[in-house]
């Protein structure tokens, strides 16, 4: 017992744990919901309940804009980076929730399908009715499982100890294992991507946790700041400490889709949701490289020379393996999945710098190209055919004669993605390359800017396709937006060029997002 009560509980701030604590909540609620609730009742519940969780987290977020502190024995740190990914990935979540409620009615033009006849012959006051049919075709667990993925990954960037990042990272994994294999309309291909997710996942997983083992067995401690006082004592040179930040890094690679660990990234892309689709896109590569920032800029910050090599070096493979493999591509989700592999390269060319403008390029870039990403995505979805969503390429030949107003949303996005001036894209781009030229990485960004131009040759093939070519005989259906989803590509794209045209107030808000407590 005098053991017992020696013991110290650490002490936990719930106010500024307050933004997780909602997410959390608000998932179990929602299982409970499509456990207990009627089935007409789950549709509008699980979305009203994504909706106003999401805003209740980010008004807490904004009430905690000011805190910089450590919780939960050292393991959570509530600073401006951690609150900054944490609004990103709730606006992330709350684009996804809009586009999955809207795209997953599976409406394919015209009232194609019997289920939509069914519900067109309903009486107009028969609401109960057109409820029970909605969700008898809407899979309403994904929202209760997008709500623990997003709070897994809120957790995952302030996380200042490994041990609870890899539970993070276990936390926002699984929930999305289970939403990739949820795609109605192309099961087989999304069950394969989904159980090829959860295989090589699972070796991401297995590596990180066994490099923590070796950090652990290093420096005797899984705290970011003990690592960092280890590593400053003895010059990183231990063996031990260089093979468990390899695997640790292996793990994180994974998760932001870097090559040579992107092998899952094409199929799951392909296979799941378009709306999960886009969110993964941008919420995992978020949650992936401020963790990353987090673990080298607070643990490792001292020894960048072990590091900053093997960074330049992925940075190429993964710039390298976007590109080529990008222009291969007869399939649009593929294609943004190549893209979003190239991406990843470029964002580690910012990360590398081991600086605050390295950081600031790094949050402005993956805020940005998530916002970008998930508009292409959007736009992906209102191209369907008789079986449904239709991804492939040659869908989009005449778009512009077609659709002209959806052609040339999508060259908005396209511009950017190659990082065309007056585009977000480009200024993310801009401030990434800027901080590895004042780390002396100069060579490494001529190096990107070579291979920029390669990516850019699948980005201008689609513009080309749709203004240049004329539609097929077999040509697609384009469907019209739902409310929801017109908001949501209306508004990404208008930021997409906002950000281009005036990036100052994100810049300065990113800017003051650059120092971790540890």
């Amino acid at each position: 017992m005098n053991h017992l009560a020696a013991i110290e509980l650490p002490s936990i701030a719930y106010s500024a744990l307050s933004p997780i604590l909602i997410m959390l909540a608000a998932a179990c609620i929602g299982v409970l919901v499509e456990a207990f609730a009627p089935r007409a009742a789950r549709f509008p519940s699980q979305v009203g309940l994504s909706v106003v969780a999401i805003f209740a987290a980010l008004i807490a977020i904004f009430a905690e804009r000011s805190t910089h502190t450590l919780t939960l024995g050292r393991a959570i740190a509530i600073d401006a980076p951690a609150l900054l990914s944490m609004a990103a990935l709730l606006v992330f979540g709350l684009l996804a929730t809009m586009l999955y409620a809207d795209r997953s009615l599976d409406k394919v033009g015209n009232n194609r399908v019997s289920h939509f006849v069914a519900e067109a012959a309903l009486p107009v006051g028969s609401r109960a009715d057109r409820a029970l049919l909605a969700s008898q075709r809407v899979q309403t667990e994904v929202f209760p499982l997008s709500l623990f993925a997003i709070a897994g990954m809120m957790i995952f960037v302030a996380s200042n100890n490994l041990i609870v990042m890899f539970i993070a990272l276990e936390v926002f994994s699984l929930p999305l294992y289970l939403i990739a294999g949820l795609n109605r309309r192309r099961r087989l291909l999304s069950q394969e991507a989904a159980v090829k997710y959860f295989l090589l996942g699972s070796f991401g997983s297995g590596f990180f946790i066994y490099g923590i083992a070796l950090i652990y067995g290093y420096a005797g401690s899984v705290d970011l700041r003990d690592i960092f006082s280890e590593t400053t004592n003895n010059f990183g040179q231990d063996p031990l400490m260089l093979i468990g930040l390899g695997l640790l890094l292996v793990g994180l690679f994974f998760k932001a889709g870097i090559a040579p660990f992107h092998q899952w990234t094409p199929d799951v892309y392909q296979g799941s949701p378009t709306p999960i689709a886009g969110f993964m896109s941008a919420a995992t590569k978020l949650a992936a490289f401020v963790a990353l920032l987090r673990v080298l800029y607070i643990g490792y910050t001292a020894v960048p020379t072990q590091w900053q090599p093997v960074l330049a070096a992925f940075a190429i493979v993964s710039m390298l393996v976007g590109g080529l493999f990008g222009i291969a591509q007869t399939d649009l989700k593929r294609m943004l999945a190549y893209s979003s592999i190239a991406h990843a390269g470029f964002i580690l060319v910012a990360v590398l710098a081991n600086t605050e403008s390295g950081v600031s390029a790094v949050m402005f870039y993956i805020i940005t190209y998530g916002l970008s990403s998930i508009a292409a995505f959007a736009c992906v979805s209102l191209v369907r055919r008789q079986d449904g969503e239709s991804s492939r390429l040659s869908d989009w030949k005449g778009m512009g004669r077609r659709k002209p107003l959806l052609a040339g949303i999508m060259t908005i996005l396209m511009l950017s993605m190659t990082g065309i001036p007056l585009t977000a894209g480009f200024i993310g781009k801009f401030q990434a390359f800027s901080a590895a030229i004042e780390a002396d990485y100069a060579w490494l960004v001529v190096v990107a800017l070579l291979l920029s131009a390669v990516t850019a040759v699948f980005y201008l093939r689609l513009i080309v396709l749709m203004y240049f070519h004329a539609p097929e005989e077999d040509v697609a259906l384009i469907e019209e937006p739902g409310t929801s989803t017109d908001v949501v590509i209306w508004v990404t794209t208008a930021l997409t060029v906002l950000f281009g045209v005036f990036p100052g107030p994100l810049l300065d808000l990113v800017a003051k997002a650059t120092q971790f407590v540890g």
